[in-house]
C-alpha cells in the first residue's frame, strides 16, 4: 500500500538535505516542534496544510512544486505496484524423474520417455 504522509515526508526531508539544513533550523524558522517535524518526515504523523505552508515557507519552497514532486514520487509507485501485482506467480519447482516426449518442435513423434539418472540435478520445467 502507497502511503501519501510517507512519501510527503521523504519529499520534505530531499528537499531539506538539498539546502544543507538541519531539523532544528527548519523546524525553528516554521515554528513548529522538532519532533513533529521528523515524525512528518518520516511519514509517521500527517501535515495539515497550515502546517505543510510553514514548512515550505521555512524551506523557500512553493507548496505547489512539493507536491508536483510527491504527486511524481507517487505516480512511479503506482506503477511499480502495479506492475508487480500483474507479475505471474511461478509455478512450484517439483523433481523431475522422467518426461514423455510426444513432439518435438510441434511436430508429432514416436512417445519417447526420458528418465534422470539419480544423481541428475533438478530440472525446472519452462
Amino acid at each position: 500500500m502507497i502511503l501519501l504522509r510517507r512519501l510527503l515526508g521523504d519529499v520534505l526531508r530531499r528537499q531539506r538535505q538539498r539546502q544543507g539544513r538541519t531539523l532544528r533550523e527548519v523546524s525553528s524558522s516554521a515554528r513548529v516542534s522538532l519532533g513533529y517535524l521528523s515524525e512528518v518526515e518520516r511519514g509517521q504523523k500527517e501535515a495539515s496544510s497550515e502546517l505543510l505552508s510553514a514548512i515550505c515557507d521555512a524551506l523557500d519552497v512553493r507548496m505547489s512544486e512539493l507536491m508536483r514532486e510527491v504527486s511524481d514520487e507517487l505516480s512511479l509507485a503506482e506503477l511499480a505496484e502495479s506492475a508487480a501485482a500483474s507479475e505471474p506467480v511461478p509455478a512450484p519447482v517439483r523433481p523431475l524423474n522422467s518426461v514423455s516426449v510426444t513432439s518435438v518442435a510441434g511436430v508429432p513423434t514416436e512417445r519417447v520417455t526420458i528418465k534422470a539418472p539419480a544423481e541428475a540435478v533438478d530440472v525446472v520445467a519452462a
